[in-house]
């Protein structure tokens, strides 16, 4: 939530928006890792390749649109910069979530049978998962990232904001931290976390063993992550 607000506060200075997407970045390395699906392993020199891509995909992106926007003063001037951070944090995810959960695409992850019996690693599964968390993440940071600006694109100009500037960053803050407190939960539903896929969406040797068992299952279960 400060993370957030800040990197939405301190858009402006190119210094100040490496050091927030960096912060962001290795923050949001630890929860990836922390929420994978804990059935495939992964070692300490892939989890420090997945940072150091994810958090250059980040400051890259917020540092060249940034740039960009500044060459325009039409732009700059503008309400586009503000969500410069937005941008980059979308794109940060695309990287970081795939990066730091590369075991369960490479590996696969554990399916389980309806009454808890794993029967194999899933690809697929692990494809599926992934495609999943990737979107529900960039949608919760979204109405944090969209509408305190568009706030404060307001406050800005009133009479308490004008002679206590300082007011700015702990306002945006807050706002983000509201509209996290709703975005949070409801975009962690979007997908179960105990997710479903069906037998003939598996490969082919998975289905194989399963059609030996009695009796065949349907679908089979697995952890999706958040």
């Amino acid at each position: 939530m400060v993370i957030t607000g800040c990197m939405m506060q301190f858009y402006r200075s190119i210094p100040a928006v490496v050091f927030w997407q960096w912060v962001n970045q290795s923050f949001n390395a630890v929860v990836n890792y922390s929420n994978r699906n804990a059935s495939a392993g992964v070692t300490t020199e892939q989890l420090g390749q997945a940072y150091v891509a994810a958090t250059a995909a980040s400051v890259a992106t917020a540092v060249g649109f940034n740039r960009l926007i500044a060459r325009n003063p039409k732009l700059s001037q503008g309400m586009i910069g503000r969500f410069v951070p937005l941008l980059a944090v979308a794109a940060a995810n695309c990287v970081n979530i795939p990066l730091m959960r590369q075991r369960e695409l490479v590996e696969g992850i554990d399916l389980k049978t309806r009454e808890g019996v794993v029967v194999g690693k899933s690809k697929e599964a692990a494809k599926t998962a992934v495609a999943q968390v990737v979107p529900s993440r960039i949608l919760m940071a979204t109405p944090g990232m969209l509408f305190p600006p568009l706030i404060m694109a307001n406050l800005e100009n009133t009479a308490l904001l004008r002679a206590t500037p300082g007011l700015g960053a702990p306002i945006m803050v807050a706002m983000t931290g509201l509209c996290l407190s709703f975005s949070t939960p409801l975009c962690c539903a979007l997908f179960p976390q105990e997710a479903t896929i069906k037998l003939s969406q598996v490969e082919p040797e998975l289905q194989e063993n399963a059609k030996k068992m009695t009796p065949v299952p349907e679908v089979f279960f697995y952890n999706k992550g958040l």
